[in-house]
């Protein structure tokens, strides 16, 4: 890619700034495989909820994952087409 001063990648490093953490990529690795409800995920990683539903709300305000409601449980997916990229790429040997 040659060098261009018109291309802005603001909305690419704010997901980069926030996709930093190691907690919000296993998250987001673990979306990009399968649609989870908060307490699944926390029980997965053996995290207190609170610190889970704090990261997912980083990730969510970002446009990385959205939840659907299904009754009183929220369950994200990755929408983030770039995070998904960036996790097969992290996937990879």
């Amino acid at each position: 890619m040659a060098f261009d001063k018109t291309k802005d990648f603001t909305k690419e490093a704010e997901m980069l700034k926030v996709l930093g953490h190691p907690i919000r990529l296993k998250i987001v690795a673990g979306l990009c495989t399968k649609e989870c409800n908060v307490k699944h995920i926390w029980e997965c990683l053996g995290l207190p909820q609170a610190t889970v539903s704090q990261h997912l709300a980083l990730l969510k305000n970002k446009g990385i994952i959205e939840g659907t409601r299904d009754g009183v449980e929220v369950h994200y997916a990755v929408v983030s087409p770039f995070a998904r990229r960036l996790i097969e790429i992290l996937d990879q040997p």
